[in-house]
């Protein structure tokens, strides 16, 4: 856009005849209406993915945070950011969480570490402004899912045995399953049901656990609720052993989940 050099008072007088007068008003009006439209159109979203670098780098050499927004490159209109506990403000300060239309977290080893304040924030963000979350396996412990919640989020076991599971798109039609097909991890955590959660508004992806020796186990892979006026979306795999967020299928709910957690505009 070229920069408007304002008119000198001296000229604007002479301007303003019966009909500069229109003109100008036309035009002014012209601006009024257009302005606020390319606006919107301008503005990025963003979506931040938060993790706390304890993944083996041998399967995640700059930790999960980076390989899950390599995913996101696909989304279009989104600006994608990384995050991890061991910057400043645990990566979330609070021009970055106040700007976030989503928040993507994974967590494990360092639950504990993460501040109450910045939970406190993330909770106000999502329950009065509306703020996405994404919370990734072992995250079910993590504190901020915890406080949106409300409920321990345990699981009766944890099994990293080289059980292998089926995840069945159960709801087709939902947005976070847009392009889905029913596809095979070949390993994963299982986490036994039941799952100490509020019931799920909807459970969009089952799935079936595939033990060693052969027999086989329900347990739900993604739900979703309304926490207040954000949206909540939690993803059972991704263990960080496995290399789960490599897979087109595990990226394409990531990226069907962040434009169905975002706020509607």
């Amino acid at each position: 856009m070229k920069e408007h050099k304002p008119t000198s008072s001296k000229k604007f007088y002479h301007v303003l005849t019966r009909r500069g007068f229109l003109s100008v008003g036309f035009f002014a009006g012209a601006a009024c209406a257009v302005c606020p439209v390319s606006l919107g159109a301008e503005r990025k979203r963003t979506v931040v993915v938060w993790s706390e670098g304890t993944a083996p780098k041998d399967v995640y050499p700059h930790d999960i945070n980076t390989v899950i927004a390599e995913g996101l490159k696909s989304l279009s209109g989104w600006d994608v950011r990384i995050a991890g506990i061991d910057q400043p403000e645990q990566g979330l300060p609070k021009d970055l969480l106040n700007t976030a239309d989503v928040l993507m977290w994974w967590g494990h080893k360092r639950h504990g570490e993460v501040k109450d304040e910045l939970v406190d924030r993330i909770e106000r963000r999502v329950k009065e402004e509306g703020m996405g979350f994404i919370s990734l396996h072992s995250s079910h412990f993590a504190k901020p899912y915890k406080r949106l919640m409300g409920t321990p989020c345990s699981w009766r076991e944890y099994k990293a045995d080289g059980t292998s599971v089926r995840v069945i798109v159960k709801l087709p039609d939902h947005p976070i399953a847009k392009g889905l097909k029913n596809f095979d991890l070949p390993k994963i955590e299982r986490y036994g049901e039941p799952f100490r959660v509020p019931e799920p508004e909807a459970v969009v992806l089952d799935g079936i656990y595939k033990k060693p020796d052969g027999t086989e186990e329900p347990g739900r892979m993604g739900m979703c609720w309304t926490v207040g006026k954000g949206r909540v979306f939690y993803f059972t795999p991704g263990h960080e052993t496995y290399d789960d967020f490599y897979r087109p299928e595990v990226r394409l709910i990531m990226h069907n989940a962040v434009e169905w957690a975002a706020p509607k505009i």
